[in-house]
């Protein structure tokens, strides 16, 4: 089944129709509508631009005017630029390693360049440009006396000149501004010539500073290299020699010379010395190996042939045989002569052996002196290297201290082209500043964006109810409708008219016509709107009391009840309209009726309900009750009497409306919304604080009361984006007006 559509309520406040009756109904409901907190749309920001369209147009063009003239009224400036063009690839010198290119890496690159301009905004570049061309006083940095003092020992600053490098360039841009376009050329072209002049200096100033440095040294280094030498040459002299690394090397392979001779005597004598013991204890074998060995050998060999022989006679002949004989005398001359060999042989090898032994002891004293010797002359000839690389090492740096002296001073004189001048300043024909049409925008621009700014934040800060989103959003509230601001409060008052059976409520003129055809104002039309939007909410839990109300007083809640009423009775229902602030009563200036006896009797049990009824309007379903005389009791008895009144009045009425007090500060408020079947709360548009609606609703809330929604009252057109429903109301209106019947 499609949702109910009335006339006049946005479609997100369209009520779903009612429930089938197969579902049970609920206990007890909030008439609230949860949304989500969401973030305002963009919509409603256009809204608010749209509100404060006229005075966001005035400051616009206030702001604009204002820049305008501000701008004409300015002195123009000229702007100059001389381009400096830094060559780092340059030598810095002639001669030396200043001649040599060097090659420098991007960051070194981006320091020097960093550091080039901050030399060229020093005082030391500055000054002189300054007070050639009396830039202070130029630019207004000066107007006293004392401030010229005060000057002179300050670092300079110009405001108006600027120093910059262009990305990913060598090339570093002095800019100076002026009323003056040939004095701002002079003053950039100026200061570039000082920076280069200053750079000359910086380095003729540091290569005279080393210069004299060195000059300081190189005395000291002179009288340093004369003692070295002096050292070196006593040394000579008590050496005797003219280079003592040539003798150190004589004596070492003499040296090595004699340890060979010695190991090999060495060996001898122990060979020699072997031979002797064996020959001394008698071995043949010891004899052989002596020079006489082939004699013994020989010897030896006849002494075995004459034994053999012997040995072959003695089988032979006997003992008295003259060849036994013969053959034994051969033998005994053969071993006497064996034995004298051997004697000669041992003798000769004692010989030889003392001979090896005299000869090792000889070149054990030569290699022993000659060591001495050698590690005599080796000790003085460590001294003498040592001396000798000090002194040298005195005349090096004594002759290179000299040739960086001489290539100071020459290249002291070289002023070399690292920075030089690539593109001089030249007068300007055009001013920079003001530009007129840039100021212009910008001030446009800005004071679009500031005053837009503005009002969204005078909006945001805004803590009045004044949109029914806003309300819903915030306060989670079911909106019921919304009722346009009346300018003549007049115009709101019901009073009788003749020619119908029902009232007819006056224009926005005041004036009614008396026809019974009555035409629907823009407000009866919201008026209507609401009253469908509440009483069309539930089915399933019809409302025969409703209670209007409010957070605080003022806020329209009993014209809104009245209204409502009269609407409720054009439909041929029976509306009773009960005015319970006793306080503050109203009903009956609206319905231009007199106060008489009212609710106040009722309560205080001076007459029925049924005697206290007033009918304004002849023959129509409208019947009031007014509050009657003040009464302080009777306010107290409000809650407790008037909810059994409600009972039996409600057989004889489709719908009571209740008029009561606010709910902030008034206690029968609370009472006779518990007891009611629905309340409204109104506000009023652009001045109720929602925090104080917020706490009446929760209070209805707490006490379980049917809050069926929440009405806006007197909302103009800058309250809410929604206003343009009232506009189509009367454009519709004025339309069938105009059409034939």
């Amino acid at each position: 089944m499609e949702p109910l559509e009335y006339p006049g309520v946005p479609k997100s406040l369209q009520v779903a129709p009612a429930r089938p009756a197969a579902m049970p109904p609920p206990a007890v409901t909030f008439s609230r509508v949860e949304t989500e907190d969401l973030a305002l749309p963009l919509s409603h920001y256009l809204w608010i631009l749209r509100r404060h369209l006229g005075a966001i147009a005035a400051f616009v063009v206030v702001v604009t005017v204002a820049a305008a003239i501000v701008s004409l009224r300015l002195t123009p400036m000229f702007e100059s630029t001389a381009t400096l063009y830094v060559d780092r690839q340059e030598a810095k010198g002639v001669v030396g390693q200043d001649s040599q290119v060097t090659n420098y890496s991007n960051l070194d690159d981006e320091a020097f360049l960093a550091s080039q301009i901050k030399l060229i905004q020093s005082d030391s570049v500055v000054r002189p440009v300054a007070e050639k061309y009396s830039l202070l006083e130029r630019e207004g940095q000066i107007h006293r006396e004392s401030d010229t003092l005060r000057a002179k020992n300050a670092p300079i600053v110009l405001k108006r000149l600027t120093v910059t490098r262009p990305p990913n360039t060598y090339l570093v841009q002095v800019t100076y501004r002026s009323p003056d376009p040939s004095l701002a050329a002079d003053v950039a072209n100026g200061i570039a010539d000082s920076y280069i002049e200053h750079s000359y200096n910086i380095r003729i100033l540091s290569s005279n500073r080393m210069s004299k440095f060195m000059e300081r040294e190189i005395e000291e280094l002179r009288a340093q290299m004369e003692a070295s030498s002096a050292r070196l040459a006593q040394l000579e002299r008590e050496l005797n020699v003219v280079n003592p690394e040539e003798k150190t090397n004589i004596l070492a392979s003499r040296l090595l010379q004699l340890n060979t001779e010695y190991t090999k005597a060495q060996s001898d004598r122990v060979r020699a010395e072997a031979v002797y013991l064996s020959t001394k204890g008698g071995a043949m074998e010891a004899a052989r190996v002596s020079g006489q060995g082939e004699e013994l050998k020989k010897l030896t060999q006849n002494l075995n042939d004459a034994r053999q022989k012997f040995a072959e006679v003695a089988e032979r002949y006997g003992a008295n045989h003259q060849e036994y004989r013969q053959a034994q005398a051969v033998i005994h001359e053969l071993e006497s002569q064996v034995n004298a060999a051997r004697q000669g042989i041992a003798g000769e090898v004692g010989v030889e052996y003392q001979e090896a032994l005299d000869r090792e002891a000889m070149l054990e004293k030569d290699v022993a002196d000659t060591k001495a010797d050698y590690d005599k002359l080796n000790l003085r000839s460590f001294e003498y290297q040592r001396a000798k690389r000090e002194a040298e090492a005195d005349k090096n740096l004594y002759e290179e201290l000299v040739r960086k002296i001489r290539e100071a001073g020459i290249n002291a004189g070289f002023q070399n082209n690292t920075v030089r001048i690539a593109d001089g300043a030249r007068p300007a024909w055009k001013q920079v500043f003001p530009k007129l049409w840039l100021n212009l925008l910008l001030a446009f621009l800005l004071s679009a964006i500031l005053a837009s700014g503005l009002a969204i934040l005078v909006d945001t800060m805004d803590d009045t109810v004044r949109d029914p989103e806003q309300v819903m959003r915030t306060l989670k509230i079911h909106v019921a409708g919304t009722l346009p601001s009346v300018k003549n409060p007049t115009d709101l008052l019901i009073r009788p008219m003749t020619g119908g059976l029902l009232p007819l409520i006056p224009g926005p003129n005041g004036n009614g016509s008396g026809r019974t055809d009555r035409r629907l104002t823009t407000y009866d039309e919201a008026i209507r709107t609401i009253r469908s939007s509440v009483l069309l909410a539930d089915f399933d839990r019809r409302i025969k009391t409703l209670l209007f109300t409010s957070a605080t007083a003022g806020e329209g809640k009993s014209t809104t009840a009245s209204h409502f009423a009269c609407a409720h009775a054009e439909q041929n229902q029976r509306t009773l309209l009960i005015d319970c602030d006793l306080r503050r009563p109203s009903q009956h200036k609206i319905h231009g009726i007199p106060l008489g006896v009212g609710l106040s009797n009722v309560l205080n049990g001076e007459l029925g309900w049924r005697e206290a009824i007033n009918h304004p309007f002849p023959g129509s379903s409208l019947s009031v009750i007014t509050a009657g005389p003040s009464s302080r009791r009777a306010a107290d008895l409000l809650g407790s009497v008037l909810a059994n009144l409600l009972e039996d009045m409600s057989r004889d009425f489709d719908l009571i409306a209740l008029d009561a007090p606010p709910l902030l500060g008034f206690a029968e408020s609370l009472q006779l919304a518990a007891t009611a079947d629905g309340v409204v709360v109104v506000t009023r548009a652009g001045d109720t604080n929602r925090k104080a609606v917020a706490a009446a609703v929760a209070t209805l809330n707490h006490l379980r009361a049917n809050v069926v929604g929440l009405v806006l009252n007197q909302v103009k057109k800058n309250h809410s984006d929604h206003y343009y429903y009232y506009g189509y109301y009367g454009k519709y209106y004025k339309r069938y007006e105009s059409e034939p019947v």
